[in-house]
């Protein structure tokens, strides 16, 4: 028998606490997406998509599966993880999936482009979190379906637990473990690139100092441990994103937009400093451009801030994206676009205030989004920021429309936990059910959607390139979509 994840649990429709719910500071819904509701491909495209579905459901999916894609569908699906090259665009995003070696194990031989950790909560040398609240020991999941605001049917999952919970030497050591199984047991190279996930200090006010400690302690460890193992990455940056969790638009220090504008302004200039050994303090822009030109340039830390979605308005949004590309040498090297959607209101295991995804999630996503692309493409945003995709993506259709925006990966999460009866493929580790529906399903698949983009748009072929439709939103003809 086919199990969810730990503690996940499925609701029937309709009978959940998400069964219908309205995002926060919300505009009245618009239908973001460009892409038609079926894909216009020949027929010829069609069966042989259609009947490698099919028979891969029967037989498992081959390794490495990028030689199949190439192979039958002239289908070059490399990627890039913030600028990083990946073997393919699917990774599986932090949290309760991704914090044990027989986790990481299953998505390595799965041949997941990257795994990203769940995400440990910062802490000095002498042990202290000031973001203790944020690693519960406990943790329960409940899977269900739920209704966005426009109709659409989808899933959420509702958790109780937030960050990792056990002791920072063991998070190492899962860092360690994971990168010697990435390099050892990777199907294909580049190998599955091991994220680690951090949740660091942020300061009330402008008057809370920051914890130096906390970034310096902590960054230099995550260092020391990735480092350790990998040696087919050992000219790699460790790559690190920097968790502004879902949760945290309903604490109290999210609820100022200047202060949580400071935070990303500041953010990635601590956790460089921390990891080439800064004696930590904050300078000014004018005593520090020099510095952090040369601090961002040695670097051996790739930082990545995950967006959070806040209880604003759009315009928020945008202005949370506008701060983060500001010109100078404190920016971060890539980001992740954008976490849960957070409800005040709604109680989960007598806990009130619940994140959640579904459909309300992807369309605010993809209409900031299309905002922004639209700021980068008119100049008003100057050497505009490689990100990663999250939210909602529950198929390969869904996946492109966050490509299509600039997105040059994807991470997910609830659409590893759904039941088994979601995939056709009823034998085999969860997460090769999940490839196989994310890329050959005939109707949502990202090989039909490609090939349907490789026609309106006029790509080359032979191959056909999944870099060459990130970021083709302005081409798509009238129509298209």
């Amino acid at each position: 028998m086919d199990h969810l994840p730990t503690d996940a649990e499925p609701n029937k429709p309709g009978t959940g606490s998400n069964a219908s719910r309205t995002p926060v500071g919300a505009s009245p819904h618009e239908e973001p997406y460009v892409l038609p509701d079926e894909p216009r491909v020949s027929t010829s495209v069609r069966r042989r998509v259609e009947g490698c579905y099919n028979r891969l459901a029967r037989t498992g999916l081959p390794q490495p599966l990028e030689s199949l894609l190439l192979a039958e569908f002239d289908l070059d699906v490399s990627a890039d993880y913030g600028g990083l090259p990946i073997r393919n665009p699917w990774g599986k995003a932090s949290g309760q999936l991704s914090m044990t070696d027989t986790q990481v194990a299953e998505d390595v031989a799965a041949g997941l482009g990257f795994i990203v950790l769940k995400t440990v909560i910062a802490q000095d040398a002498m042990g202290q979190q000031t973001m203790h609240e944020w690693a519960p020991r406990e943790a329960r999941m409940v899977v269900e379906p739920i209704v966005g605001r426009s109709g659409r049917r989808g899933w959420t999952v509702t958790w109780k637990g937030r960050g990792w919970w056990k002791s920072f030497d063991e998070y190492l050591e899962l860092i360690r473990i994971a990168r010697s199984l990435a390099s050892r047991n990777s199907p294909a190279e580049p190998p599955t690139l091991i994220v680690p996930s951090c949740k660091y200090h942020l300061p009330a006010s402008a008057d809370e100092p920051w914890r130096h400690g906390e970034y310096e302690y902590t960054t230099q460890r995550l260092l020391e441990a990735w480092q350790k193992e990998g040696p087919a990455q050992e000219n790699t940056p460790m790559p690190l994103e920097k968790d502004f969790s879902p949760t945290l638009a309903g604490d109290e220090r999210a609820g100022q937009q200047e202060q949580v504008l400071r935070w990303l302004r500041t953010v990635p200039q601590l956790i460089r400093q921390a990891a080439v050994g800064s004696d930590g303090c904050v300078k000014t822009e004018s005593q520090a451009a020099r510095a952090e030109r040369a601090v961002t340039a040695s670097c051996p830390v790739h930082v990545g801030l995950k967006i959070f979605n806040a209880l604003f308005d759009d315009a928020f949004q945008i202005a949370m994206l506008r701060a983060i590309h500001e010109p100078g040498g404190d920016r971060p090297d890539f980001y992740i676009y954008a976490d849960r959607l957070f409800d005040p209101n709604r109680e989960f295991d007598g806990k009130r205030g619940v994140a959640y995804g579904g459909p309300d999630l992807s369309d605010r996503n993809l209409r900031v989004m299309t905002q922004f692309a639209a700021l980068c493409r008119t100049g008003q945003i100057t050497s505009p920021l490689p990100w990663s995709a999250t939210g909602n993506i529950e198929s390969g259709r869904m996946a492109l429309e966050y490509a299509l925006r600039g997105a040059t990966s994807f991470q997910l999460h609830t659409f590893f936990q759904l039941p088994a009866s979601e995939f056709d493929m009823q034998s085999g580790p969860r997460t090769d059910k999940v490839l196989h529906k994310l890329y050959f399903h005939p109707e949502s698949g990202f090989v039909v959607w490609m090939h349907h983009l490789a026609e309106v748009l006029s790509l080359p072929r032979r191959p056909l390139r999944f870099r060459d439709v990130v970021g083709r939103l302005e081409l798509l003809p009238p129509g298209a979509g």
